[in-house]
């Protein structure tokens, strides 16, 4: 076992892990939609400023939030494109206490070249009245937007990093042709003038990529770990620019679809693009991402296409759940949660959280109820939904209300007992010793 993954990273954890063995995942379903038409990006963030998180969808051509408590659904944009939504990014990225929202449309994978016909980005400025449409404002793209996430680059300044699918003009099938254009969006102070919204290429090395994860960096910046054709790049903000380099493992060079990072030694992975393959690595972190172990957790889904990596039961390490949109070979579509032995050892246990009722297009982790538990929250693209699975399981999270039970009332004995002992300390203290001759 490496040090990037100590049976519970750390002292603190291991006691936390030792107390919590016998926790078992509950996850409850409550379907908060069941009229979607494919669901293919989920987003989660406070949207009124009420202080509770809310959720957010990019459907085939509306986009959607839902308002927490009671779910209720507001359209927010419509028909931004004559092709289908793909993509959404919402963070509070000014401080107050509202998500800011993009989101990416005209999708068209087979067509790489023209960017009129493949590909938009919009910026959502949010209306006064929240039951109203949000204005977009289109900023420039490269062909085949894929997805995008609002990324933190130092204590106070943001930037929207989207990935195309595909490099500009390379074949849609085989790759062959340029990289794909990793492209950042620096807000301006006037958000509503497209032509102020300044762009910085963050990577150009993949052929094609299908997803990227963000990770808080030491420094307070966030890092990126994204996913494509020929594997995996840490890409990283450092003085004015982006830098990137690959991280090295045979497992990676198979091609990642989906990867989600707990850091960037303890690594998801769905593969290859849109593959059946489950995959958890973790490195020692002495070694600077190399030395990699790789445990295949599941090689049986079809389209597997959503994925989390995050601590969902207080044990102090990461579960893995991942999501599939195709009957797998037993004909069914769902979501499983793969969960590592107490011991520390390479020995992982499965668990269903869906079974045949969601063919999974997306899937993220956050809690909903502040309970310092994560819940599980997916869409489904041939099921047409969306489900919250709420995180039953027992188990006391960190920030949670110590519970202590009850105990019998005292006997005589122990009333006794606690009266001398009282008593004794009432007792003066005796004199110094030389006070004493």
């Amino acid at each position: 076992m490496t040090r990037a993954l100590s049976l519970c990273f750390g002292l603190a954890a291991a006691t936390a892990c030792t107390a919590q063995e016998a926790v078992k995942p509950v996850f409850e379903p409550q379907s908060i939609d069941d009229a979607i038409q494919i669901g293919y990006g989920l987003a989660s963030g406070d949207v009124d400023g009420d202080g509770k998180t809310d959720l957010l969808l990019a459907d085939k051509t509306d986009i959607v939030w839902y308002q927490a408590p009671d779910w209720k659904k507001h359209v927010m944009a419509s028909h931004l494109t004559l092709m289908d939504n793909v993509c959404i990014a919402a963070r509070d990225i000014d401080g107050d206490g509202k998500v800011e929202v993009a989101v990416g449309a005209q999708w068209n994978p087979s067509e790489t070249t023209d960017e009129a016909k493949s590909g938009a980005v919009f910026y959502l400025v949010r209306p006064a009245d929240l039951t109203q449409r949000w204005e977009p404002v289109k900023l420039t793209h490269e062909p085949t937007v894929h997805r995008m996430k609002w990324v933190r680059i130092n204590d106070k300044d943001w930037q929207l990093v989207v990935a195309p699918l595909h490099g500009r003009g390379n074949d849609p099938k085989t790759g062959d042709g340029v990289p794909a254009k990793i492209l950042a969006y620096i807000p301006p102070a006037d958000v509503k003038d497209a032509a102020a919204w300044k762009t910085l290429v963050v990577d150009e090395t993949l052929h094609k990529t299908h997803n990227f994860d963000v990770r808080k960096a030491k420094t307070g910046a966030e890092n990126i770990v994204l996913g494509g054709m020929e594997g995996l790049r840490k890409l990283s903000f450092v003085d004015g620019k982006w830098i990137g380099a690959s991280i090295p493992d045979p497992g990676f060079a198979k091609g990642v679809g989906e990867v989600r990072a707990m850091s960037t030694q303890v690594i998801a992975t769905i593969q290859p693009m849109h593959g059946n393959t489950v995959a958890f690595y973790h490195a020692d972190v002495s070694q600077d991402m190399v030395g990699w172990t790789r445990t295949e957790l599941d090689a049986t889904l079809s389209q597997g296409h959503a994925l989390v990596c995050a601590d969902l039961l207080g044990r102090g390490f990461p579960a893995v759940v991942a999501g599939w949109r195709e009957p797998d070979p037993d004909g069914k579509v769902g979501i499983k949660l793969y969960l590592r032995a107490e011991d520390g050892s390479e020995n992982w246990t499965t668990t269903a959280i869906d079974t045949n009722k969601m063919a999974c297009e997306d899937l993220l982790a956050v809690d909903l109820n502040g309970d310092n538990r994560l819940d599980l929250v997916a869409s489904g693209r041939a099921t047409h939904n969306v489900i919250i699975y709420w995180n039953k399981s027992s188990f006391d999270p960190p920030g949670a209300p110590r519970v202590v039970k009850d105990l019998p009332p005292l006997t005589e004995e122990e009333k006794q007992a606690i009266e001398a002992r009282k008593a004794k300390r009432r007792e003066p203290a005796p004199p110094p010793a030389d006070e004493a001759k």
